[in-house]
């Protein structure tokens, strides 16, 4: 079960990091409307790394998927689903209140399940 949930937190990874790298000026204002849509084409480069941060934490969270050490695949999840779990709650503060059920509360989730499991 938990490594459904780690693998479904990596694809939003991924999704996260299409959509600040190649769908910020486009997707950004749907998604984000708070912000004011001038602040889109200003903060391109900035979204875009912010994405690739996104795809660093997929790539962890595929890759503790794949190590057969029960172990060391638990702790490599743990380490990037706190780090999913840190973001979306800086996230919250910050960007959107959306983000701590989009992020932080399923990392939290799998973490439970990674440690009780």
């Amino acid at each position: 079960m938990e490594k459904i949930l780690i693998a479904l937190i990596a694809v939003l990874h991924i999704y996260i990091l299409w959509f600040e790298m190649f769908a910020w000026e486009s997707r950004g204002p749907k998604v984000f409307r708070n912000f004011p849509k001038e602040l889109f084409p200003k903060t391109k480069n900035l979204a875009a790394n912010q994405g690739l941060y996104n795809g660093f934490l997929s790539a962890g969270l595929i890759w503790s998927l794949i190590i057969q050490d029960k172990q060391w695949s638990d702790n490599v999840a743990l380490f990037f689903l706190g780090c999913v779990v840190v973001a979306g709650i800086y996230g919250y503060f910050t960007a959107d209140r959306k983000i701590i059920f989009v992020q932080t509360i399923p990392a939290l989730i799998a973490m439970l399940l990674v440690i009780y499991l």
